[in-house]
């Protein structure tokens, strides 16, 4: 309903209600950006499918492989040598085309990738062509589900506390600009440049090969301890390495990133305009500094939630931690595009939906931020 108001000069003015604009503002903004990202995941998953057929340089491998493996079968098969050879010709020619048909390579290429889309897209994952699950389940759903705890752990336990002391230690160090820790952390930095793995391996060599005093991998002794405490301690035992590994990667760059950051906030000028009124230093970190800068930290915060799925590919197979993240190494050496693909989707998802929530929760924690404005 709209308001007329009378202004001083004696004019009508119509006001319209500014729900009603704030709603058609923020409906065009979801669907116009429903629409780009969805259109994102669609192109981002097909190239995952192209890039995992190399193609269709997959296809021609698998081919080869099918066709040796069935003719040896039956030339090693006594019953079968005592047939004439045009009668053990056809029969390993139509073995092969059963064995293409099973697997989908008697269909073209454009025709398998947009199918392949279109399960992927709909969460029908589907069977694997290679791998199994330790129950000797080949659905994809299965093969994902199991190794998804072993991540989760792993990954859980070192990037929320990476994060976390990450943020605790930087917003110290911005307190103490130039001190001994801060050029400390400054100078140490560049570690970060080292991949987790390699700093794996070294520890693998010091703590298992030389101290013995950890595994070498794996997540539990075989045979396993039948007590949930000892299971639980044996477990913990095994994930210092590669937790340990994952943290120091990223320790202290992760620290100067957001030493750098609460520093840039802490010299503003509103920061110095409150210390000179006389506020308390906790409530100018607060709302002065810690404030601003939440939309970055919980944008990070987000990002670290999705990696919880992908794992970390190499590190776990150093490790032989049994995660999504080797099993998305095995499944590219295996050529096993269907897990490639339903692990590639559902991160894909993820990602989407974080970047969809995130602009809501910006509006929510930054009153400077619009939801649909410019």
């Amino acid at each position: 309903m709209a308001v007329i108001t009378h202004t001083p000069s004696g004019n009508v003015e119509v006001k319209k209600p500014r729900s009603n604009s704030t709603l058609l503002r923020v409906s065009r903004y979801v669907t116009r950006r429903l629409l780009v990202l969805g259109v994102t995941v669609v192109v981002g998953v097909y190239l995952t499918i192209m890039i995992a057929n190399m193609g269709g340089h997959v296809d021609t491998i698998m081919r080869n492989e099918i066709a040796d493996r069935i003719t040896q079968s039956i030339a090693a098969n006594p019953a079968m040598q005592q047939m004439a050879p045009e009668v053990r010709r056809t029969l390993i020619q139509e073995r092969i085309a059963a064995e293409e048909k099973r697997l989908g390579l008697d269909t073209p290429l454009a025709i398998r990738s947009f199918r392949y889309l279109s399960n992927a897209l709909t969460l029908r994952l589907g069977r694997a062509i290679n791998m199994t699950s330790d129950a000797g389940s080949k659905q994809v759903r299965l093969i994902l589900l199991e190794r998804l705890p072993a991540t989760l752990l792993l990954m859980g336990v070192s990037q929320l506390f990476l994060f976390f002391s990450s943020v605790f230690l930087a917003l110290n160090l911005s307190r103490h600009y130039g001190n001994f820790w801060d050029k400390a952390v400054v100078a140490l930095s560049p570690t970060s440049a080292v991949p987790p793995w390699f700093y794996g391996i070294f520890m693998i060599l010091i703590f298992a090969g030389i101290f013995k005093i950890l595994p070498f991998g794996g997540m539990v002794d075989s045979p396993p301890p039948s007590n949930p405490v000892d299971y639980a301690l044996n477990v913990l035992k095994h994930m210092l390495l590669p937790a340990f590994s994952l943290v120091l990667s990223s320790f202290f760059l992760s620290i100067y990133n957001y030493r750098t950051f609460f520093l840039i906030y802490s010299s503003e000028d509103y920061v110095e305009m409150a210390k000179a009124k006389g506020l308390p230093p906790g409530d100018v970190e607060r709302n002065y500094i810690l404030r601003p800068t939440l939309p970055t930290i919980i944008t990070n915060f987000a990002f670290l939630l999705i990696g919880l799925w992908t794992g970390a590919t190499i590190t776990e197979t150093v490790f032989l931690w049994p995660g999504l993240g080797r099993t998305l190494y095995h499944a590219i050496g295996l050529y096993d595009i269907p897990v490639i693909v339903g692990s590639t989707i559902i991160n894909a998802y993820l990602l989407a939906m974080t970047v969809f929530l995130l602009d809501f929760i910006y509006a929510l924690v930054d009153p400077r931020v619009k939801v649909g404005g410019n």
